[in-house]
């Protein structure tokens, strides 16, 4: 992920929901931008702010979370601890230096491909917009 010339995003998606709008934009071969990689989570509350930090400490230049809609959880209230825990990353961020906007949170459920599709390339635009993360202000 080192290579700086284009950006490079992570996308956690929960298994539920938005993992299946990443498959059913994909299977209607919407157009996507190639700049992403998803890892899929069984619940967006299972992904570890640490597991962001140290996406960015390895290159990530902008990281998407998607769950399922409020109250459409699988696990019942995973999505609301996910939005408290974006919050207060967002606020951690922009202490280190680095730009909040980088994370964004979505919600987007399976049958929502074509909202996978325009979040993913709305995301790029912006992470593009802002180039890399610059060495001095990481951690």
């Amino acid at each position: 992920m080192k290579d700086n010339n284009k950006p490079k995003i992570i996308a956690f998606c929960c298994n539920w929901c938005s993992y299946a709008g990443a498959d059913a934009a994909g299977t209607s071969r919407l157009q996507m931008k190639p700049h992403f990689r998803i890892i899929r989570s069984m619940c967006s509350s299972r992904i570890d702010l640490e597991l962001i930090l140290e996406a960015f400490s390895r290159g990530a230049w902008g990281i998407l979370v998607t769950g399922c809609h409020p109250g459409d959880c699988h696990y019942v209230d995973g999505n609301y601890k996910t939005l408290r825990r974006i919050t207060l990353l967002k606020s951690l961020l922009d202490n280190l230096g680095i730009e909040p906007q980088r994370v964004r949170l979505e919600w987007i459920s399976a049958n929502e491909g074509g909202k996978f599709q325009k979040v993913v390339n709305e995301f790029i635009d912006e992470i593009e917009r802002l180039g890399p993360i610059k060495e001095e202000v990481k951690t």
